[in-house]
């Protein structure tokens, strides 16, 4: 071994011209770009100051909550400690919430007000695998909390008709929770819903792509690698086959696609030809008609590398409920901009952050079926990308804090409009029949 063999095992770093550049030209555009705006006049001033001062008066408990949240993560469908402790601080403040609820433990439910319309306020809880809190969800769970209760402060005395729900939805880190929520009736008679997510900028609407998981399994022949290799079908080459042709595909979809994978299983020794192999695929886009054309590509190409070496082949498409890109309501989007500008805020309007910066979130599913909007608020600089240990510290840093109290009186603002305007909720209904109505999910969903 060289002297220097040490540095060969250190990878290279990745080069940061491109990310330098989109953060210039999102600083460029931030610069000229036009707020999101409403016609409507919204909720009466009077009641959106009592509904933020609610906010205010509960931030100790609800910067209590991030930080505990932070200190004690837990994964998606086993956040038992974390949905107790947001059913304890309601209970506090006067609230019963019903935990276990729509067929999964650690969902909750409660409710303030009485009669129609309904908004729900959604809140995450979940954590990722070794990062913790790296997605921030403590600060989605207490910001959602605090508008609940800023919610609940101004309907106690029913001098608003309507109805505000907390829905605490397990598992959005892969898990689909709200999707099986959503298949047991949680926003059955729902009329709006808004949630938030930190993020590296304030933007109003960001976009986020639908996503669709898929296992293949290849089945061989074992035999001895060496002795008689030709009496063998290998799994691994199929896996392997398949890999290449995924990474031929990318050069031909649009820019907003995505397709990776792992290998979870290539077989055990050297000397055996593998006989099973295995790989999981995270199939994405931004529209659900191109995301079910992607589809049908990607399996098609699992399809024909089982045929190029003579394996046997199982596909299971989302073994946990897909998520389909949201689509955001833009009347919603922009009372939340004008309540951010309250807080010293500016929510940047469509097409001004970098649309490249796209994950997945279950709450598209909720989007389609109900006028809905995931705004993002800053809790780190642009260098600092969402699933890390620093996007994690930020969720635990004063800007993250500062983003609890924000987003809480931010969402609560912006449900108050919807409950007291009808101007508010007719133009959000209207766009989201515009923009197609409730989506047939099977259509889109099914095996390709």
């Amino acid at each position: 071994m060289t002297e220097d063999a040490g540095d060969t095992r250190t990878p290279l770093p990745a080069d940061r011209h491109h990310l330098d550049q989109l953060r210039a030209a999102t600083e460029r555009a931030a610069a000229t770009a036009e707020p999101l705006s409403s016609p409507h006049a919204g909720a009466p001033a009077a009641l959106l100051d009592r509904a933020e001062q609610a906010v205010e008066a509960a931030g100790p408990d609800l910067l209590a909550l991030s930080a505990d949240l932070h200190a004690h993560p837990e994964e998606g469908y086993a956040e038992h400690r974390s949905v107790r402790a947001v059913a304890e601080l309601l209970a506090r403040h006067g609230i019963d919430a019903e935990v276990g609820v729509h067929g999964l433990d650690t969902a909750l439910r409660a409710r303030a007000g009485s009669g129609s319309p309904t908004v729900a306020v959604l809140a995450e809880y979940d954590a990722l695998p070794g990062i913790g809190h790296g997605c921030g969800h403590n600060v989605i769970c207490s910001a959602a909390v605090g508008a609940f209760l800023g919610l609940a402060a101004v309907l106690a005395d029913g001098s608003v008709p309507g109805t505000a729900l907390l829905l605490g939805t397990p598992a959005e880190e892969g898990g689909g929770g709200k999707e099986l929520m959503a298949r047991d009736g949680a926003f059955d008679g729902v009329d709006a819903v808004v949630m938030l997510h930190p993020f590296s900028y304030d933007a109003a609407v960001q976009p986020f792509l639908g996503r669709r998981q898929l296992r293949v399994t290849y089945t061989g022949i074992a035999a001895h690698a060496s002795a008689q290799p030709f009496m063998g079908r290998n799994a691994l080459d199929a896996v392997v086959a398949m890999y290449q042709g995924v990474a031929m595909l990318r050069q031909h979809v649009p820019d907003s696609d995505r397709v990776h994978g792992v290998i979870t299983d290539g077989g055990q020794r050297p000397n055996v030809v593998p006989e099973t192999a295995s790989a999981l695929y995270y199939v994405r886009s931004a529209t659900p008609e191109t995301l079910a054309d992607l589809s049908r590509r990607v399996e098609a190409i699992a399809v024909a590398a089982a045929a190029m070496t003579g394996c046997g082949y199982e596909l299971h498409w989302d073994e946990l409920p897909a998520y389909l890109p949201i689509r955001a309501n833009l009347e919603l989007a922009a009372r939340w901009t004008r309540h951010q500008a309250r807080r010293g805020r500016t929510a940047l309007p469509p097409g001004v952050t970098p649309a490249s910066l796209a994950g997945s979130t279950d709450l598209g599913n909720v989007s389609v079926r109900v006028p809905s909007i995931h705004p993002m608020i800053a809790i780190a600089g642009p260098d600092t990308s969402m699933h890390t240990t620093g996007f994690a510290a930020a969720a635990a840093s004063p800007a993250g804090d500062r983003a609890v109290l924000d987003g809480a009186v931010g969402l609560a603002l912006t449900a108050l409009d919807v409950l007291a305007d009808p101007a508010v909720l007719a133009a959000a209904r209207a766009e989201f029949e515009a923009a197609g109505g409730v989506l047939d999910l099977g259509a889109v969903l099914e095996h390709p």
